[in-house]
C-alpha cells in the first residue's frame, strides 16, 4: 500500500510545484532587475529623453545671404515686406478652430477665406499644396505682400484678430525682367521637403522644416554657404499642447554673401542686345519656308577669356524670378513649364544643345594640322563636293579656287572641310575600319577641344552635348535598332529613307557622317557655355578655363573672404604656328569674312575682334544662328534657334555688347567714360563689419533709362545702357546720351 503525505500532494506533484515557484520568483527577479535600470541606472536619460517629449521648438530662419556682383551691387538680396501669420496653437483655442477669424482676415486682404484656411493648414500625405510644412507651433506666413493699410488694420483691431499678426520680415527679392534679372543664374528658393530633411539630417548642415532652399541656379549651387544656420527657441508645452515655459534659444546666424563675377550692367546690355536680336530675326524671311524667322528661343555668355569668369550669362526666353517669393501660384507655375511655355526656366547658356555650325570649323582646323595637312597648302574651295552621287554643298555655292586653311576659315569654305574630312574617313578605313585602324583625327580633337563632357561650370543640370564619334553611333544603333527597323521603309519618305538606312548601317561611320561631322552638322551638339570655353581658349593663347560664376564667398562681417580661384582645365591640342594662323584667320572674319559686312568701321587696330558665324541646319526646323568672338579680354558668344545666319541674326547685338564693354560708339571712336568695363574687374567689394558695402547708387529715376520699366524694380542696379548699345531698326547707333558718372556710396545690406 501507497503512503500519501496528509496533503495528498505526490511527490511528483511537489516537484512540479518547486519548479513553479523557481519560474515566478525568476520572473519577478528580472523584472525587479530591469526596473531597477530603468529607474535607478539610467533613470536620469530616460527622464530627460521623456521631458522632450513635452518640448517644442520655434524657429527663427536664418536671413539669406546676399548674392552681389562684381562691383558689390546686389542682383538678390532681401527685403523687409509686411508679414501676415496666424498661430495654429491660439486658433484651435477657438470653439470654431479659428474659421470666422480667418474669414475676416481674408476680407482684409482681399482673398478668398478657403484660399486662407489652406495655406494654415498642416501639410501631410494627404494633403496637397497649399499647406504648412512647418512646425506647428510657429507663425504660419499667410501673404508676404500685406500693404500698410491691412497691417494697420490688423494691428489696430487685434481683438477681432486673435493669434493673428503683421510684423515686417526678411523675404528674398531678386530684380524683374528689364533691370538685368539674371533670372536663369540665380535660380529659385522653395520650401524644404521631408525627404531633403531626413538626407541632410546627420550631415554638417542639416535642414530645418522651416528652410527655404535653392532650386536651381547659384541659389542651388550655394545654397549651404547663403543659407546660414535658422534659431531656435524651445518651449515646453503640457500634453494639450500649451506652452507652459521657455527653455532655451539659439540666436540665428545670417548666412555668408556670395561675390560673383556677374557685371550687372554688362548683363542688362547682353539681356536687352539678346532679345532685341531675337525681335528684329522675327521680322526677317527665311529664304526656304518663305515664313518669318521664329527666333524663339537663344543665349549669350561674355566671359573673361583669361580666367573663365563668366561676366554675363542671359537666356531667353525669361521669367520674373519673383513669381517664387512666398509660394508660387498654380497659374505662374504652368505658365512656366507648359507646353505652351517656352520653358523659360531652362538656362540655354549650360542647357540649351544644337548642333554648332561652321563655329565648329576651328576644331576641324585643328584636327586636320594634327592629321598632318599643312595650313598654307592649297585646298580646293569648289561650289559642291559629290561623292558617291550625293551632293554637298558650298553655303549659297561660292568658290573661291585654292586656299589655305586659314582662308578657309575666314570665308568658311564647307568645300575644303568636306574634302578633308572625307580623305581621312578613307585613311581610316571606310565604313569598314579594321580594328585598331581609325586614327579619328576629327572626333578626337572634339575631345580634346572638352566637347561631349560637361565644362564644371559652378551652375547645376548643365548638359554634355554630344560627339557622334564611332562609340556614340554604336551605343545609340543598339538603343534604337528596332524602332528604325520597323518604321524605316526603302523607298519612303526621307525620314523613312532615313530609319531604313540606319536599321542596316546606323553603328558604322558612314562617309556623308564624317562630311557633315566636319562643318558641324549632323549628330553634333554644343552648347554656348562650351563654345565660350572653346573661343576663350583661342584668345588668350590655348588655354581651357573651368567656367565659373561666383568669385568669393564672404561672411556677413566682411572679416571672412573664401575666394574661388579659376581653374585651368586643359590644353587646346593646337601648336603655336597653327594657334597664330587660327587667331589671324578669325581677325580676317572680322574685317573681310563671313561677319565684315556687321563690323564696318570697328576700330581693330585699337580693340582686335576675332570671330567665327555659325548658321545650322536642324531638320524640320529653321536655321540656327550661331556667333562666336573674342578679343584680348573677353569671349563672347550668342546663339538664336530658328533666327538665319550667324552673322545676319546675332552680329550686330554681340557688335552692341562690345560697343558697351569697350565704349565703341557708331563712328568708331572710343569713349573711354561710356566702356562699362574695358578691362575685367580684379578687385573684390568691400563689405564693411555692419554689413554694408561700398557699391555704385542705385539710379532710382527710370527716365534716364531709355529702356527702364515704368517704375524701377526693387534690387535693380547701377544699369544705364551706354550710349551706341540700342540698335535702331536699321542697325544704326542714333542714341548719343552721355551715362552720367555717379558717387559710390555704401549700401546697408539686411542682415
Amino acid at each position: 500500500m501507497t503512503n500519501i503525505p496528509e496533503t495528498g500532494r505526490t511527490p511528483r506533484v511537489q516537484i512540479r510545484l518547486v519548479v513553479i515557484q523557481i519560474l515566478v520568483l525568476s520572473l519577478l527577479g528580472t523584472l525587479g532587475g530591469r526596473l531597477w535600470y530603468l529607474q535607478i541606472r539610467n533613470g536620469d536619460e530616460y527622464a530627460k529623453e521623456a521631458s522632450g517629449n513635452n518640448v517644442q521648438q520655434v524657429v527663427q530662419p536664418a536671413v539669406r545671404g546676399s548674392i552681389l556682383d562684381a562691383r558689390g551691387v546686389p542682383i538678390a538680396d532681401n527685403e523687409t515686406r509686411l508679414v501676415v501669420s496666424a498661430s495654429r496653437t491660439d486658433l484651435l483655442k477657438m470653439k470654431d478652430d479659428g474659421k470666422a477669424v480667418l474669414t475676416k482676415l481674408a476680407a482684409v486682404l482681399g482673398m478668398k477665406p478657403q484660399e486662407v484656411m489652406e495655406k494654415v493648414r498642416l501639410c501631410d500625405a494627404k494633403t496637397p499644396q497649399p499647406c504648412w510644412n512647418g512646425s506647428p507651433y510657429q507663425p504660419i506666413p499667410v501673404t508676404d505682400e500685406a500693404t500698410t493699410q491691412q497691417a494697420l488694420q490688423i494691428r489696430e483691431r487685434s481683438e477681432d484678430f486673435p493669434g493673428i499678426t503683421a510684423e515686417p520680415e526678411a523675404v528674398r527679392r531678386y530684380a524683374a525682367p528689364g533691370k538685368s534679372n539674371t533670372a536663369q543664374v540665380l535660380g529659385y528658393l522653395s520650401p524644404v521637403t521631408d525627404d531633403e530633411i531626413t538626407k541632410a539630417k546627420d550631415s554638417e548642415s542639416p535642414y530645418l522644416r522651416s528652410d527655404q532652399v535653392g532650386r536651381s541656379g547659384l541659389e542651388r549651387q550655394y545654397d549651404k554657404e547663403l543659407r546660414g544656420k535658422a534659431g531656435v527657441t524651445r518651449y515646453e508645452v503640457d500634453n494639450l499642447g500649451r506652452v507652459i515655459g521657455k527653455a532655451e534659444s539659439d540666436a540665428a546666424e545670417p548666412g555668408s554673401n556670395l561675390v560673383t563675377s556677374i557685371d550687372s550692367r554688362v548683363q542688362r546690355v547682353a539681356e536687352y542686345e539678346l532679345n532685341n536680336a531675337m525681335k528684329v530675326a522675327r521680322q526677317q524671311f527665311d529664304k526656304i519656308t518663305g515664313e518669318n524667322y521664329k527666333a524663339d528661343s537663344g543665349a549669350v555668355v561674355v566671359m573673361e577669356a583669361k580666367t573663365g569668369r563668366i561676366v554675363a550669362m542671359a537666356s531667353a526666353p525669361t521669367y520674373d524670378p519673383n513669381v517664387w517669393v512666398g509660394g508660387i501660384s498654380a497659374k505662374d507655375y504652368k505658365n512656366l513649364t507648359g507646353k505652351n511655355s517656352d520653358y523659360p526656366l531652362l538656362n540655354r547658356a549650360i542647357q540649351g544643345q544644337s548642333a554648332p555650325g561652321s563655329t565648329f570649323k576651328v576644331v576641324s582646323t585643328a584636327a586636320a594640322v594634327e592629321a598632318g595637312y599643312e595650313w598654307d597648302g592649297g585646298y580646293p574651295c569648289t561650289s559642291s563636293y559629290s561623292v558617291g552621287g550625293q551632293v554637298f554643298k558650298n553655303f549659297e555655292g561660292e568658290s573661291f579656287g585654292p586656299i589655305s586653311l586659314g582662308r578657309a576659315l575666314e570665308v568658311s569654305c564647307d568645300t575644303v572641310f568636306y574634302g578633308l574630312a572625307d580623305r581621312e574617313w578613307k585613311k581610316d578605313g571606310g565604313i569598314n575600319p579594321k580594328k585598331g585602324e581609325p586614327k579619328d583625327y576629327f572626333f578626337k580633337a572634339a575631345h580634346q577641344f572638352g566637347l561631349g563632357k560637361e565644362t564644371g561650370v559652378d551652375l547645376p543640370n548643365e548638359v554634355t552635348g554630344r560627339v557622334p564619334d564611332r562609340q556614340w553611333k554604336e551605343s545609340y544603333w543598339k538603343a534604337n535598332k528596332d524602332a528604325w527597323c520597323k518604321t524605316g521603309k526603302k523607298d519612303g519618305s526621307y525620314v523613312e529613307k532615313i530609319a531604313y538606312e540606319n536599321c542596316l548601317e546606323g553603328n558604322k561611320m558612314r562617309e556623308g557622317d564624317e562630311i557633315n561631322y566636319s562643318i558641324g552638322q549632323g549628330d553634333t551638339l554644343v552648347t554656348p557655355i562650351q563654345e565660350a570655353v572653346i573661343y576663350g581658349a583661342l584668345a588668350n593663347g590655348g588655354t581651357m578655363y573651368q567656367p565659373t560664376i561666383g568669385k568669393a564667398i564672404v561672411s556677413p562681417d566682411g572679416k571672412t573672404v573664401q575666394d574661388i580661384k579659376p581653374k585651368a582645365k586643359g590644353k587646346l591640342p593646337v601648336n603655336k604656328t597653327a594657334l597664330k594662323g587660327m587667331d589671324e584667320a578669325l581677325a580676317g572674319v572680322v574685317t573681310r569674312g563671313t561677319a565684315a559686312w556687321k563690323f564696318g568701321g570697328w576700330p581693330q587696330d585699337k580693340i582686335a575682334l576675332h570671330a567665327k558665324t555659325g548658321t545650322a541646319e536642324v531638320y524640320g526646323k529653321q536655321t540656327t544662328s550661331w556667333f562666336s568672338t573674342y578679343s584680348k579680354d573677353y569671349t563672347v558668344v550668342m546663339t538664336i534657334a530658328q533666327a538665319g545666319t550667324g552673322s545676319g541674326a546675332s552680329g550686330e547685338a554681340v557688335r552692341n555688347i562690345y560697343n558697351a564693354l569697350y565704349g565703341v560708339q557708331s563712328d568708331g571712336s572710343i569713349d573711354d567714360k561710356k566702356a562699362l568695363l574695358p578691362t575685367p574687374e580684379k578687385s573684390l567689394p568691400k563689405i564693411q563689419s555692419d554689413g554694408s558695402i561700398d557699391a555704385p547708387a542705385i539710379s532710382k529715376d527710370p527716365a534716364k533709362d531709355q529702356h527702364a520699366s515704368e517704375s524701377p524694380s526693387p534690387g535693380a542696379t547701377d544699369q544705364q545702357l551706354p550710349a551706341g548699345t540700342a540698335p535702331s531698326p536699321t542697325g544704326s547707333n542714333r542714341d548719343t546720351r552721355r551715362r552720367t558718372a555717379r558717387p559710390k556710396k555704401r549700401r546697408r545690406l539686411l542682415t
